[in-house]
C-alpha cells in the first residue's frame, strides 16, 4: 500500500503490511524464531555480508521486528529505523557506534536519570568527553561545540520539569559548525504525533517505546531512527556486536498494536493534562506548575511553534516543597504511584527519590531538578475522575 499520501492515523494502522502476503491475516504474523534457513550455502554468504536482503539470525532482524521499524520510520519521517529491547537500548546502542575515545558529547542539562548515568558515569569511564549545558541559551551550545565533539544530544520535553529546547535552532547551529556532528533528540515524550525532530533538522531521533508508542505499560522496548546508512551502522555495530539489545518478536508485535490507536491517545492525553494543568495553576496548595500549554509557561511560543499538541506530561511544585510532596504522593487513591510514562493509567512518581536517584543532591540542583518536583502522567480515565483524585489529595495551608 502506498502511504505517503496517508493520513498518519492511517499509516500508523497499515504502512508496511498487506494481509494477502499473509494468506490474508488481518494482523501480522509473529515470527518466533532465533535463526533462519537458506536455499543454499552462497545465499547464507550474501546475506551475512550484506550483499543480500534478508534475515538471518533474530539478534540482527526478525521480519515482525522489520515491519515495526518501517512503520516507526514512516511515522517519523525517517529513512529507517531500529528497534530494541529498551529505550537505553537504542541509546546505548547508538553512542557506541558513533563515539571513540576521545570524542565529545554535548548534552543538555535535564536528562531522564538513566541517560544522565549512562553519559556522566558510563561513557566517562571510557574515554568520552561529556559536556552538560544549558540548552534553552543557544551560546551555551555554541561555546561547547570543539573539533572532537561528535554528538549533541537532549530531550524535548525534558524529562522531568518540562524544559523545550528549540530543535531547529540547534541542529541548525552545530550543523553550521560541523555538519559531521549527529543532533540526537529523544521524542519519548511526544512521539510523531506531537513532533517530528528530523524535520526540524536532528539527524536521529530515540524513543522509549516502552511509553506511548507501546502504550499499555506491558512492554520494554525503544526505537533509533534516522538516515538508512547511519542505522544499519547502529544496527551491526551498536546493537548486533556491542549490546545486544534485542527486541523480542512478541515485544514488536504488541508495538505494532500500540501504534494502531497512538494518535487518539495522544489527542487525549494531551486533552486531559491541558485541562488539568490548567486547574493545578489555580489551586491554592500548587506554587508552579510546569506544562508547555499554559500561556503562563517560558516555553509557550516554542511549544506552539514545535509541537502540534502539549503532550500529557505534568510536572508541579507544591507549597512546602519536599514534605509537601511526599504526603501529597501518599494520599494519592485512583492515581497510582509508578514511575514509566504514557500508560491508560495516569502515574504519578518523585523524581529525585525515583527515577533521576541517578543525580546526587548537587547534581540535581544544578540540572534544574528540584526535591519537590512531581511528575504526573496523565492517563486516559475521566478527566473529572483524575482531577478528584487529585484535589483531595492536595492540601492548602
Amino acid at each position: 500500500m502506498k502511504s505517503n499520501s496517508l493520513s498518519f492515523a492511517t499509516r500508523a494502522i497499515h504502512s508496511g503490511y498487506e494481509p494477502s502476503e499473509h494468506e490474508g491475516a488481518l494482523n501480522p504474523p509473529v515470527y518466533m524464531t532465533s535463526t533462519f534457513c537458506f536455499d543454499n550455502v552462497e545465499q547464507g554468504a550474501a546475506r551475512f555480508a550484506g550483499e543480500e536482503p534478508g534475515h538471518f539470525y533474530s539478534r540482527i532482524s526478525n521480519p515482525t521486528q522489520a515491519l515495526l521499524e518501517t512503520r516507526l520510520a514512516d511515522l517519523e519521517e525517517a529513512e529507517a529505523g531500529l528497534v530494541t529491547a529498551s529505550g537505553m537500548g537504542a541509546i546505548t546502542a547508538t553512542m557506541w557506534t558513533l563515539l571513540s575515545p576521545g570524542d565529545r558529547v554535548i548534552a543538555d542539562k535535564t536528562l531522564y536519570g538513566c541517560t544522565f548515568a549512562y553519559l556522566q558515569h558510563g561513557l566517562r569511564k571510557f574515554g568520552i568527553d561529556v559536556v552538560f549545558v544549558d540548552f534553552t541559551d543557544l551560546s551555551d551550545v555554541d561555546n561547547a561545540l570543539s573539533e572532537n565533539a561528535k554528538v549533541v544530544y537532549f530531550e524535548s520535553p525534558a524529562n522531568p520539569n518540562m524544559r523545550l529546547i528549540d530543535i531547529a535552532a540547534v541542529a541548525e547551529r552545530v550543523h553550521a559548525y560541523d555538519k559531521e556532528i549527529k543532533v540526537i533528540v529523544d521524542n519519548t515524550y511526544c512521539t510523531p504525533v506531537l513532533q517530528r525532530p528530523l524535520s526540524l533538522g536532528a539527524d536521529l531521533v530515540v524513543h522509549s517505546a516502552t511509553k506511548y508508542l507501546g502504550g499499555h505499560g506491558d512492554l520494554i522496548a525503544g526505537a533509533v531512527l534516522g538516515q538508512k546508512s547511519l542505522v544499519d551502522r547502529i544496527r551491526i555495530e551498536g546493537l548486533k556486536d556491542m549490546t545486544g539489545a534485542v527486541v523480542a518478536p512478541l515485544t514488536a508485535f504488541l508495538v505494532l498494536r500500540g501504534l494502531k490507536t497512538l494518535e487518539l491517545r495522544m489527542k487525549q492525553h494531551s486533552l486531559a493534562a491541558y485541562e488539568i494543568a490548567h486547574r493545578l495553576e489555580q489551586h491554592c496548595a500548587v506554587e508552579s506548575v510546569y506544562y508547555p500549554g499554559l500561556k503562563s509557561n517560558e516555553f509557550y511560543e516554542l511549544a506552539s511553534r514545535q509541537m502540534s499538541g502539549y503532550g500529557g506530561m505534568i510536572a508541579f511544585e507544591l507549597k512546602g516543597g519536599f514534605d509537601s510532596a511526599v504526603k501529597f504522593m501518599n494520599r494519592l487513591d485512583m492515581i497510582k504511584r509508578a514511575v514509566s510514562l504514557g500508560d491508560a493509567e495516569t502515574l504519578c512518581q518523585h523524581p529525585a527519590s525515583m527515577t533521576h536517584a541517578t543525580y546526587s543532591n548537587e547534581e540535581r540542583s544544578k540540572h534544574g531538578i528540584s526535591e519537590g518536583l512531581v511528575r504526573i502522567s496523565v492517563g486516559l480515565e475521566s478527566i473529572e475522575d483524575i482531577y478528584t483524585d487529585l484535589v483531595q489529595a492536595l492540601q492548602c495551608s
